[in-house]
Parts: C-alpha cells; structure tokens; sequence
C-alpha cells in the first residue's frame, strides 16, 4: 500500500541503505552528501513554505533543482566546484529513486540530465623553501602546542599528506625503527606507506615521547585530548602564515592551506626530477594525470625544456640606425634683403642637403 509521502523515508533509506550499507562509503562522503541535502531541504522550506517531512519527490523537479543550484553560487558565495558537489549528492539520490521508484523515472531523468558547470582551472599554489622555513620558525618550541604545530607541519611538507590522513593517523601508525614510515589509509580506501626523513623522525620521536599516548590514540591531539579537527588544522595554519608574513612578505599573496603543503611536496619532488608516476604513488592519486597539473605550474620545467631546444636559426635584421647629424661650426650664411650676411651659428651638417 503507498503511503501519502514517501520523499522521507527515501531519503533516509538512501543513507542508511544505499550509502552506509551497499557502497560503504567513506565518512567524508556521507558528511557531504548530508551538508546538501541539508541546504536543499532549507532552500525549500523558504521557496516552497514546506515543512522537509510534507516535501514530496515531484516537489523537487528541474526548475526548482535549478534554482537551488543558482541560490548556492549567488546567495551563499559558492564557487562552480561547490555547486557541482552538490549537483552529484542530488545525481546520486535520483539514481537510487529511479531504481525504487519507477513512476517517477522521468523526474529522475531530467534531474539526472542537469549538467555540471564548466570552470576556470586556476594555477596550484605551493611554497618556496624560503617561505617552508619561516612557517616552521613560528611555533613556540617552549609550549606543548607550539612543539605540536611544528611536529604536524613537518610531518606535512614532507609527506603531502591530505588533511583527512594528517588527522586520522593514530600513534600505531607510526614507525620510527629501521626504514621509517607512516601507514595511512587514503582515498579511495587504499592504504599506503610514506617513507621519512631523518629530521622528521627525530620530531616525531621527541614528539611521541613527549605525547605518551596509547596505540590507538591520534598523533596530533588538541587540547582536550581528541584528534584535530580539519577545522582545527587549518586554524593553526592561518595563525602561522599570518605570523610568517612579517619575516616573509612573499606569503603575503598566498592563503596557505594543508592542500598548498600537499602541493609543496609534489613541486619540491618534480623539481629534483621525480617521475610523474612516482609523485602520485607517493601522495596516493588515483592515476598520473592528476600529477598533470604541477609539470603547469612548475615555471623551471619550462624554461629547461626551452633551454634544450635547438635554435631555428633565423637571423633577426635590425634596422640599420639612422645616424644623428652633427652639429656644424662653420658660419651660417644667412640672406636677408640688403644681402648675404655671416653669422657664428651652430647648424645641422647636411640639414640642407
């Protein structure tokens, strides 16, 4: 028997169901998906004057979708990569509806037909190593949080890890012995290991000490004991750079967030002649050519492949200079109407010629 609505308990089967229990997708997904779905049912409590458990699937149609994706870039100030975040959460909810719903297969067409928006692809921002070393001056090595920030940014320039696997990592992830490294589990559920430097072992082996933690405990804990937020990570990071800036004035035109660290790490690997293939086995992308984007913003891979280009060979012919006449000493003659007339007056030799 069909229930008057059944917009609701859609909505809840797709989490609980479609998402949670049959893709077993990773929290971070969820979180996202929940944050639209969120932002929809307000939209359309105030277009619709609806209360979310009266909406009903017909209710969210195309124009009304549209509308709702124009409310996020001009009201809330989204970009067109947020809009499009947004757009696959409503892409992934009609798939799950055609499939359950199939009177409604046309709605779900339409809304599945809804393009995503083109965007500029602006140039990666990453730091010089001057501007590495006045951020890891900043922190108060005399306090427990300074130690803390300067351990995390370390651990960052070095490793490129994401923001996710920075906070998620637990004191049993960390090995210090022989071939030292961290074990993380990245994107797309794949774990990985990240080898590390000598100066970052002895930052995080003073760190640990000092830490005392459990296996399963964070590496990085705030203050109240738990893991860093990324909220948290990327408060720490504008305190720093907004302090870095004063010893630094080229951090000024840049907003250093923990995905510019990431990029740091990919450009410094390029830079020493790192394969492509490499870089993104090291930071955990999906294919190389998600490492196509820092071979643009390298300005020194250019100019070395321009550099080992052969000359055309085409000689350039400037114009032969014109030379500038020279001043004469000789006298002037000068007529006049009672006759010829000599004057000292400096002239152009030639002038008359």
């Amino acid at each position: 028997m069909k229930t008057e609505n059944e917009f609701p308990a859609l909505l809840q089967a797709f989490f609980t169901d479609r998402l949670c229990h049959q893709r077993q997708a990773s929290p971070y997904t969820i979180a996202s998906y929940r944050d639209a779905f969120r932002l929809l049912l307000g939209f359309a409590e105030r277009r619709l004057k609806k209360a979310p458990s009266v909406l009903t699937i017909k209710d969210l149609d195309t124009p009304f979708l549209g509308a709702f994706l124009d409310h996020l870039e001009e009201e809330r100030g989204n970009t067109a990569r947020g809009r499009n975040v947004r757009l696959a959460a409503l892409h992934s909810f009609f798939r799950y509806v055609a499939l359950h719903k199939p009177e409604v297969s046309a709605l779900a067409q339409r809304v599945l037909a809804l393009p995503s928006k083109r965007y500029h692809r602006k140039q990666i921002h990453f730091l010089t190593r001057r501007e590495i070393e006045a951020l890891l001056a900043l922190p108060d090595q005399r306090t427990w949080a300074g130690r803390r920030d300067r351990t995390l940014l370390l651990v960052a320039v070095q490793t490129g890890l994401r923001v996710s696997e920075l906070i998620g990592l637990c004191c049993q992830d960390v090995v210090l012995g022989t071939g030292a490294h961290f074990r993380c589990t990245g994107k797309g559920r794949k774990e990985r290991c990240t080898p590390l430097r000598r100066e970052v072992v002895a930052a995080l082996r003073a760190w640990l000490r000092e830490r005392n933690g459990q296996p399963t405990d964070p590496v990085f804990p705030n203050a109240r004991g738990h893991a860093l937020s990324p909220e948290g990570v990327e408060y720490l990071l504008d305190k720093h750079t907004t302090a870095a800036r004063e010893n630094c004035p080229s951090l000024e035109k840049k907003r250093v967030t923990s995905h510019v660290l990431r990029h740091t790490v990919a450009m410094e690997l390029l830079q020493h002649g790192v394969d492509r293939s490499v870089i993104a086995l090291w930071l955990g992308d999906e294919s190389t050519e998600t490492t196509q984007v820092y071979l643009h913003a390298d300005l020194a891979v250019k100019e070395r492949a321009l550099a080992k280009a052969a000359p055309l060979g085409i000689k350039l012919r400037l114009p032969a200079r014109r030379q500038t006449p020279r001043l004469s000493q000789e006298p002037l003659i000068m007529l006049s109407r009672t006759g010829c007339k000599a004057r000292d007056t400096p002239t152009l030799e030639g002038y008359l010629e």
